[in-house]
């Protein structure tokens, strides 16, 4: 996911003195990498989850007051003070439930003509994995929002936004059998899922789904998106 997003960054447009938000900027990995585009300019690093803010505070330290951190849940207006430059995002959005006013929010603290430029779990994500928990009768269909292009151009239209492309690309990533993929089920795919299920069920769960993949090659499609606030 790492490398994922940097070659998102690639395609923000920056100056080097702007102001930008993070939108979901987990342990900061990838924000190390946005603070290095701006040597004159400074990052917010918003994140949902505390635990995660925590590790990016840790990780961040050393550029000091040129960024600063923020718990919110994108899903809500977003306590912000100041209009952002621009707003970049990796991995995050497809956590939101709600997309639309996921992009009234973000258009509500960008500054007109700024960019967004982001990238999220699109139509199709997973699929095998979530086809595995159906077939073993949990019909949850997940914490996730996998839109299409077609609808995120329709709500990001919608929520101010202009000159927005947004596009699907498949990202089919191989995770070594065994412990190594039921770890990062557990952790990272299926955490939710795990979560509703009684401790003395949660790993026998995580096997079955594991057992049960047609590949150890995970079926991620990546939903990608570039705009401007009109």
């Amino acid at each position: 996911m790492t490398r994922w997003g940097s070659a998102v960054l690639e395609r923000l447009p920056l100056a080097g003195d702007e102001l930008v938000l993070d939108a979901g900027c987990g342990s900061g990995r990838v924000t190390e990498a946005l603070l290095a585009r701006l040597p004159t300019g400074r990052v917010i690093a918003a994140d949902a989850a505390p635990s995660m803010l925590v590790e990016a505070r840790r990780r961040l330290e050393r550029f000091g007051d040129r960024v600063s951190f923020v718990e919110c849940d994108l899903g809500r207006p977003l306590p912000l003070d100041t209009p952002v430059d621009a707003v970049f995002s990796t991995a995050t959005f497809h956590w939101v439930a709600d997309h639309q006013a996921l992009f009234v929010n973000l258009a509500a603290v960008l500054r007109p003509g700024g960019w967004l430029v982001a990238q999220c779990g699109g139509a199709g994500n997973i699929a095998s994995v979530r086809q595995v928990v159906a077939d073993l009768g949990d019909p949850w269909p997940g914490p996730w929002t996998f839109a299409t292009p077609e609808e995120t151009v329709a709500r990001m239209e919608a929520a101010g936004f202009v000159d927005v492309q947004a596009w699907l690309n498949d990202e089919p990533t191989w995770i070594e059998p065994g412990e190594p993929m039921e770890t990062f089920l557990r952790t990272v795919m299926l955490r939710a899922h795990v979560d509703r299920l009684p401790e003395d069920r949660q790993s026998a769960f995580v096997h079955e789904v594991a057992e049960r993949l047609p590949s150890p090659e995970l079926d991620y499609v990546r939903l990608n998106m570039v705009a401007r606030r009109g």
